[in-house]
């Protein structure tokens, strides 16, 4: 007997033995992790994937645990317990181990597919709602094994949420329409992330994500507008990115009654065409072109340059270093943009004498 710790030999051999395996495995399995990733980074560090990062960074926290529930489970195995404790104890490891591989599982699998869908076309487009689903249905998966590891019969559960599954659907029913309309929008390719769009409400901006609960546009000013996913599918919208995102510009320029139509459509030509290439966004093809429309107008003759721009933001750039091309051009070859004018006839006199003003 040991009587400073009231335990024999024998008890403390038993515990400490156990300990001092866990304790030996633990930091054979740390050696070996830290080896391994050592490799690792300098595998990625050489192929530059983003794949390869995205695997080893999702593994390397939960490698950690593993290494401790491998010391655990050996400890296990040489310890002195009773069979209805070691199978317990083997249960609760092998369930926290499921839990753990599962959310690695699903990490990996929302960063797979982000990565292969900015490497191929998919036909489901990505978005957070995506991501978002695969995980749940990983996670959903794991936790049926895990109830089958502690003998829970999975048939039986389902049926029982599907008993309770009208009353939460009643309860959540804003939430589930704004989950199946973000599914309608994902799947319907009308709206996609990086799209440009313009919405009925006068909203507009660059399409960040589509969640399971609202769609984030980005505005040019750089704000987040937050449209629930419900309200989007219900809204008008245009979308500038479709069928692709070039798309004509249309610059109405005004001149003299007194300028010859044929100088006028070959300056703004020429100006459009030496622009491509110097302003950003321009496009020079289909080639730049201009119409006599709308027409005559009350003070002047009204002409429309039309040229293409890459996508929707390029036209203000386009737009401002065309019209300051033009202006220099025109004050070059004397066209002259008239001011607004009207006249004005006044009626008076005994002889009742008309006579006119022009202002």
């Amino acid at each position: 007997m040991t009587p400073w710790i009231g335990l024999s030999e024998e008890q403390i051999l038993s515990v400490a033995i156990p300990a001092g395996v866990a304790v030996l495995v633990t930091l054979l399995a740390l050696l070996v992790r830290g080896v391994l990733y050592g490799q690792l980074h300098k595998w990625t560090a050489r192929t530059k994937s983003e794949l390869d990062d995205m695997v080893v960074h999702s593994t390397r926290g939960p490698s950690l645990f593993w290494c401790f529930v491998l010391g655990l489970y050996v400890a296990l195995q040489v310890a002195e317990l009773p069979d209805a404790w070691v199978d317990l104890a083997g249960k609760i490891i092998a369930g926290l181990l499921i839990l753990s591989l599962t959310l690695v599982a699903a990490n990996m699998a929302g960063g797979l597919i982000r990565v292969s869908s900015a490497r191929a076309q998919l036909a489901l487009p990505i978005t957070g709602l995506t991501q978002n689903v695969v995980k749940i249905v990983i996670i959903i998966l794991g936790l049926f094994i895990l109830l089958e590891t502690f003998g829970v019969k999975v048939t039986s559960l389902l049926a029982a949420l599907g008993i309770g599954s009208l009353a939460i659907a009643l309860a959540l029913q804003d939430t589930l329409s704004n989950i199946f309309a973000g599914a309608h929008i994902t799947m319907g390719k009308d709206i996609r992330v990086g799209d440009y769009i313009k919405l009925d409400s006068g909203d507009e901006g660059y399409v960040v994500d589509i969640g399971w609960r609202a769609t984030r546009i980005r505005t040019l000013p750089n704000n987040i507008v937050i449209v629930p996913n419900s309200k989007l599918a219900q809204a008008i919208v245009t979308n500038y990115c479709l069928p692709e995102p070039r798309m004509s510009l249309l610059i109405p320029i005004g001149v003299s009654y007194d300028t010859d139509p044929d100088h006028v459509e070959r300056v703004l030509v020429e100006e459009a065409k030496g622009a491509v290439g110097q302003v950003p966004g321009l496009l020079g093809e289909p080639a730049p072109f201009v119409r006599f429309i709308p027409g005559f107008g009350d003070y002047s003759l009204n002409f429309t340059l039309i040229c293409q721009v890459k996508e929707f933001v390029d036209q203000y750039q386009v737009q401002h270093e065309l019209r300051k091309r033009i202006l220099n051009r025109f004050k070059k070859e004397g066209i002259e943009i008239p001011f607004p004018t009207r006249t004005i006839y006044t009626r008076g006199g005994p002889g009742d004498v008309s006579q006119r003003k022009s202002a």
